[in-house]
């Protein structure tokens, strides 16, 4: 058994930020001891920032997004075009295609995919406001930026044969994206070049 080295709060904030992804109990202790170490030009600027993030963060109640505004900044965005959607898994995924400039659309974020061995089901995911969006008319083109995962894929057919009948172009990406590849993961120039090799579904 270890002992602590450290004072229950240092220890706290160590179990915290392991719980990170990426960051292991030893990756999490080089990270706080950095922190202590920089503590007026990074650790309480860091803390302040994390207060004023936790206040202030909210979900958007169009597309899922996560901001400090509702709707929004995207949605808000009257310069985007509103006939493409593109549809992602996770926020991350939309702030990978932003990153990289390459659409200039609107999104919607699922909130995760389809899968029956995790018990996530249709009803478990930001599908239904996905419906109740393209059943306005406004959409002419859908986007599917799916990670190239089994689960990923299932969502993209599931998502393709709820769009049916709509009038709707489903589109996917296409170059550039690696079977079993993440898009969070990915370089900006292949995201872009996957954005402009989309492909019908």
């Amino acid at each position: 058994m270890s002992m602590a080295v450290t004072g229950p709060e240092i220890e706290r904030l160590i179990a915290l930020m392991s719980k990170l992804p990426g960051l292991g109990p030893r990756s999490a202790r080089r990270a706080v001891l950095q922190l202590i170490k920089k503590k007026e030009t990074l650790f309480s600027p860091l803390a302040d920032a994390m207060v004023d993030a936790a206040a202030k963060a909210r979900i958007c109640s169009t597309c899922g997004n996560v901001d400090t505004q509702d709707p929004c900044a995207i949605c808000a965005d009257n310069t985007r075009d509103p006939h493409a959607l593109c549809i992602v898994e996770e926020v991350g995924d939309l702030w990978a295609l932003e990153r990289a400039g390459a659409h200039k659309g609107r999104y919607h974020v699922l909130g995760g995919v389809l899968s029956a061995l995790d018990g996530v089901g249709p009803d478990d995911l930001n599908i239904g406001k996905l419906v109740e969006r393209l059943g306005g008319g406004e959409v002419t083109e859908v986007i599917l930026a799916m990670n190239a995962t089994v689960d990923g894929q299932t969502t993209a057919h599931y998502i393709t044969d709820r769009v049916s009948g709509l009038g709707i172009s489903v589109t996917r990406l296409a170059h550039g994206v690696p079977v079993g590849g993440e898009l969070d993961y990915l370089d900006d120039g292949t995201l872009a070049a996957a954005m402009k090799s989309r492909r019908p579904f």
